[in-house]
């Protein structure tokens, strides 16, 4: 055949007559269908049958002489006359004989190979330009699903060619420079994938919003993928580790349950697609197994690395991927690169932003945030296309969802807010495009955020993004990363919220010294462990109702307690692999957990809970010591399952020996064993006792890690909560000083590596400067000190 090319004979090098899309599955077929990747068979229509359609009919000087005045790309009433009179144009004129006879014979061989009359297809546009470095905005045309029959698909190609000169088709050549007649387009006619009986999405091989280089970031929802991709939902979301992915472990890090409130379905009436409700009890359970989500991810590796191998460089993936509700197989129905992170340069900046006031801030809306960025503006609330009109340079666009029509006012704008979708939604791609911040998933937004209304957009501050109420007050921090000379101690860095690891993992620093669990704790899991202990002893029926809620899609409680924990800190961990990462147990206070659903059930009121039931002593005692089981199990999980044994543990606030010697057996019981798989178990160096027999806890402890916080609250018996006492709590005073001193040469004489993980050397140089003179082996500092302190050694 002269205009047709079956995808299993396509490859890169066809990109010309065929489109980036169509050559990109060819390649698939051809080299990865034997690695498993399985790819939806189908043909191409060339772009030489595209050019013969306009020869045949005369069209192409008409086309010329309707776009011909189109010279500014803000005239948009006059480019939309103008698209719709040459899209009407190509749809009208009948194909030629010939391509007819071609395609209607293609279609017949498709559907004999697949056993199925008049089999069902989907119809997309591949076209010329599109998928390159510098022409990265897809969706530029149209698809067409659940096509069958000769008459039908031979319509929706046509549909398909006339797509090329879509409004937004049209001002994205114009912009990139592109001569409309250089660029011509291909149609691509695919085995349908019944995704509308199961499940379907996107995934990345980078992390979309820091270009984190380790992680396949997976999104997914019910039914067909339109509605991931147009964010009319708000999907499922998985990150997977590639590196211990790759050696064969469960590496799932994090896994987000999306509300996916509706889905869309074929439909045998007037309208070929038909949104549906989801049923409750289905939007409340993960639209993947684990297993389906690491076969995805296999998929995605092999895509990526066989990219990379033809690129000559790491070239990471944009894929859509659908399930098929028949046979239940997962299949790839697109891939292309990725385009905004891996043709950045490697900036050698970083980039921090504080809000003045922000506690006494209200918020209006919040959602998941793209772009690591703060905006301005006033809201310009927009609930239709129609309405475009009103969007003003220099604006807040929020709104329901976008699509590939929006795009010229969402140039306007300084950010986005729209009620639904996910990451990988067209307002997060464009955004980054753009590079501007939004805010997707953001529910209620529309009925929260007063068109008019000057609000501030945070996205810089991990995965939640915040609409605040006005104009805030904003310092913008730009710290150059300049030639950094060798400090001579080890520097570490403090984090405690897992959504800001990826971006903090390229900090200069040799691993974490401390990651706090008490984070993952009150902001992923909310729910007091002894609450999957004893729920009986809950009986406040809407605090039931609460975790009920929290913890659907798992069939044991327990196993949600475990995993959001393990995946809070394997995330950390992946973040920094292979360097170490110490992780401490819990260290909450008593009135800190009373601030979780049940809290108030299970913990006792202290007069003074800085020193009363925290640390080491509950993880022992009779009624608490199932749940601390818990946390050992996570941290197992994260080491074992996950193969992160990067994972450090350190106990924090051990008054006594037998303390330490009761937890270190707990320890071993549930299979975390000093030197096993090698495990590092620290201890918190932070109470006198602690200092005085630091030569016996040496005994049972692999190292130590000073907690100057405490220490110093402990030495001088001030309260750190007091601010009557505050004046009196300095790390500086000598009384301090000397029990660092005492620490360190304690620590050394038994040979025991010793840090700091306290406040101390992140606000006062002079202290940092005190400790490396007596050979402290570590410093471990708050993420926004790290940078001043190298640069000030160089």
């Amino acid at each position: 055949m002269k205009y047709i090319k079956k995808f299993k004979n396509l490859t890169l090098k066809d990109i010309p007559q065929v489109g980036g899309k169509n050559a990109s599955l060819g390649q698939m077929i051809q080299d990865l269908g034997s690695q498993g990747v399985d790819v939806p068979g189908g043909f191409a229509v060339t772009a030489d049958a595209y050019r013969f359609n306009l020869k045949e009919n005369n069209i192409l000087d008409k086309l010329k002489k309707f776009l011909k005045p189109l010279k500014k790309q803000g005239d948009l009433k006059f480019l939309a006359r103008v698209g719709k009179q040459s899209r009407e144009l190509i749809e009208k004129a009948p194909l030629p004989k010939s391509l007819v006879e071609e395609i209607t014979q293609a279609y017949k061989d498709m559907s004999k190979e697949v056993g199925i009359s008049n089999c069902s297809v989907a119809v997309r546009s591949s076209a010329t330009a599109e998928d390159l470095p510098d022409a990265s905005f897809a969706g530029q045309q149209e698809t067409y699903l659940n096509v069958s029959g000769v008459k039908n698909v031979l319509e929706a190609c046509r549909k398909s060619m006339a797509s090329l000169f879509t409004d937004r088709a049209i001002i994205y050549r114009m912009e990139k420079g592109f001569d409309h007649f250089d660029v011509a387009l291909s149609v691509g006619v695919q085995y349908m994938v019944r995704s509308d009986l199961a499940s379907a999405g996107v995934m990345f091989t980078i992390d979309t919003e820091t270009g984190f280089k380790e992680s396949v970031v997976i999104t997914s929802s019910y039914g067909l993928g339109e509605t991931v991709v147009k964010g009319e939902v708000v999907p499922d979301e998985f990150h997977v580790f590639k590196p211990t992915h790759k050696q064969g472990y469960h590496s799932i890090i994090r896994k987000e349950c999306g509300s996916k409130e509706l889905k869309k379905i074929f439909s045998s009436g007037r309208k070929p697609v038909v949104n549906k409700k989801v049923d409750k009890k289905d939007a409340a359970r993960f639209s993947l197994t684990d297993e389906e989500v690491l076969k995805l991810a296999d998929a995605a590796v092999i895509i990526e690395d066989h990219y990379s191998k033809l690129k000559g460089s790491f070239c990471p993936m944009d894929i859509e991927w659908a399930k098929d509700g028949k046979n239940n197989k997962l299949y790839i129905v697109q891939a292309r690169p990725e385009t905004v992170h891996s043709t950045q340069k490697k900036s050698h900046e970083i980039i921090d932003y504080k809000i003045k006031n922000k506690n006494k801030a209200q918020v209006l809306v919040e959602g998941q945030s793209i772009g690591q960025l703060v905006a301005q503006g006033k809201a310009c609330i927009i609930r239709n296309v129609k309405d475009i009109h009103k969007m003003r340079a220099g604006d807040v666009l929020v709104t329901r969802i976008t699509d590939p029509d929006w795009v010229p006012i969402m140039k306007k704008a300084a950010a986005i807010v729209t009620e639904s979708g996910g990451r990988t939604c067209h307002a997060a791609i464009v955004s980054r495009e753009l590079g501007i911040p939004a805010i997707v998933g953001a529910a209620g937004a529309m009925r929260k955020i007063q068109h008019g209304q000057e609000i501030t957009i945070d996205c810089s501050q991990g995965s939640d993004g915040i609409v605040y109420k006005g104009k805030l007050d904003i310092k913008k921090t730009v710290t150059k990363i300049k030639k950094i000379k060798k400090p001579p101690v080890k520097v570490l860095l403090n984090i405690a919220s897992p959504d800001l690891a990826y971006k903090l993992s390229d900090l200069p620093v040799d691993g974490v010294g401390l990651a706090r669990i008490e984070f993952i704790i009150a902001h992923d899991i909310q729910i007091h462990p002894m609450a999957f202990i004893d729920p009986q002893a809950i009986k406040d029926k809407s605090v039931k109702k609460r975790i009920k809620e929290k913890t659907a899609g798992y069939e044991d409680p327990q196993d949600y307690f475990i995993e959001k924990l393990a995946q809070g800190v394997g995330t950390i961990a992946a973040s920094f692999y292979p360097r170490p990462v110490l992780v401490r147990f819990s260290d909450f206070k008593s009135n800190e957990y009373r601030g979780l659903l049940a809290g108030d059930v299970f913990e006792p009121v202290e007069e003074n809970p800085m020193i009363g039931w925290r640390g080491a002593s509950r993880y022992y005692h009779p009624n608490y010591q199932v749940a601390f089981e818990l946390e050992c199990e996570a941290i197992r999980y994260a080491r074992d399952a996950m193969g992160l044994d990067n994972i450090n543990v350190m106990i924090p606030f051990v008054r006594t020996l037998g303390e330490a010697e009761k937890v270190i057996a707990i320890l071993k019981s549930r299979g975390l064993e000093s030197g096993k798989n090698g495990l590092k178990i620290y201890m918190m160096c932070e109470l006198p006792s602690n200092v005085l027999l630091i030569e016996q806890f040496a005994k049972h402890f692999d190292g130590f890690s000073i907690g100057s916080n405490d220490l110093t609250q402990t030495t001088l018996s001030v309260d750190r909560d007091s601010g009557l006492l505050s004046a009196l709590f300095d790390e500086r005073d000598p009384a301090v000083k000397i029990m660092l001193e005492m620490a360190i040469k304690g620590a050394h004489k038994k040979k025991k590596p010793i840090g700091i993980c306290g406040q101390a050397p992140s606000d006062h140089p002079e202290i940092a400067q005190f400790l490396i003179k007596h050979k402290i082996d570590s410093l471990s500092l708050n993420p926004d000190t790290v940078l001043p302190f190298l640069l000030s050694l160089s």
